[in-house]
C-alpha cells in the first residue's frame, strides 16, 4: 500500500501471488475482505491486465463461477510499480526545480 497500491487492490494482489488461482469467494476469505470490495480490487487489476480470469461451470445447478489468478509474476508488477513511482518522483522533482528557478529570478 505504501507503494501506491490501494489498500483492497494489495490485499487482492497478495492473496494471489500466494496462490495459482482462486474463486472470488477465496479471495475474500483469504484476503479478508468483503464481496464488493474485491470486486472493487479486480476491477482496478482488470485495468492494469495483470489477471487472467475464466468461467467453471459449477458441479451442481447455478451459474458458473468465476475463477481468477496473476497474469504477470510478481516481478513484473513490482518493476511497473517501481517504474511508475522514479516517474513521479522525476515529476515532482521537475516542478521543484522549476520553483527555484523562479525564487532565484
Amino acid at each position: 500500500m505504501k507503494i501506491g497500491l490501494k489498500r483492497n487492490v494489495a490485499k487482492v494482489l497478495t492473496y494471489l501471488a500466494c496462490v495459482d488461482e482462486a474463486t472470488s469467494r477465496e479471495i475474500e476469505m483469504g484476503s479478508d475482505l468483503r464481496q464488493p470490495e474485491v470486486s472493487i480490487a479486480m476491477r482496478e487489476l482488470r485495468k492494469l491486465d495483470w489477471i487472467a480470469e475464466r468461467d467453471e461451470k459449477n458441479p451442481g445447478k447455478g451459474r458458473p463461477y468465476r475463477i481468477y489468478k496473476l497474469k504477470k509474476g510478481l516481478y513484473d508488477i513490482i518493476d511497473y510499480l517501481e517504474t511508475n513511482k522514479r516517474a513521479e518522483t522525476e515529476q515532482v522533482m521537475t516542478k521543484i526545480g522549476r520553483l527555484k528557478e523562479l525564487k532565484s529570478s
